[in-house]
């Protein structure tokens, strides 16, 4: 019940933070023009990020969807704590598709009633990466299909995160090791 309690609480700071970030009116912050969502289902690795506090320390991080009957984003978000032999997090909010004209624009939902903005701002084409922000600036990931991308494609998403008004220095590199 403790464990449970904590998870509680993690996921409540993280909502709160996630909303409050935004108490400003940012500049927009344009998604990619379209997104089949059939092809973005599955799992994705989170090759960098600005971290939110669950997420610091994290290694081999990957995210996976999943349309539900009801047309919701069934998400699971693991990861080994501190490093690559420490405890297993998992999380599962809930996607929300907010534009369905380009499916590109979600609410995530950790907690009721609040929905976190979720923005696909780059996909490549055979859908292998994509960049995820967020209208306050405050968080971004980098995620692929692979566990790594060449260090050329990384500095070019970075350069693209750079462009939309992120502070790049904050980005952090995920650790990722599988046997």
């Amino acid at each position: 019940m403790e464990t449970l309690m904590k998870k509680v609480r993690s996921l409540s700071c993280a909502a709160a933070a996630l909303l409050l970030g935004g108490c400003q009116s940012p500049a927009p912050l344009p998604t990619v023009p379209q997104v089949d969502l059939q092809r973005f289902m599955g799992p994705w690795y989170v090759i960098a990020n600005i971290p939110t506090f669950i997420e610091k320390g994290a290694h081999n991080a990957v995210e996976s969807y999943r349309i539900d009957a009801d047309g919701t984003i069934a998400t699971t978000f693991t990861f080994r704590a501190g490093g690559f032999d420490g405890e297993e997090k998992r999380y599962t909010p809930r996607g929300f598709v907010v534009d369905r004209e380009t499916n590109a624009l979600w609410g995530m939902q950790f907690l009721w009633p609040i929905k976190a903005d979720y923005r696909i701002t780059y996909l490549a084409d055979d859908y292998s990466v994509t960049v995820i922000s967020r209208i306050q600036r405050d968080y971004v990931w980098i995620m692929a299909r692979a566990s790594t991308i060449a260090d050329e494609e990384y500095q070019r998403l970075v350069t693209l995160i750079g462009a939309q008004g992120y502070d790049v220095s904050k980005i952090e590199k995920v650790p990722q090791r599988w046997n």
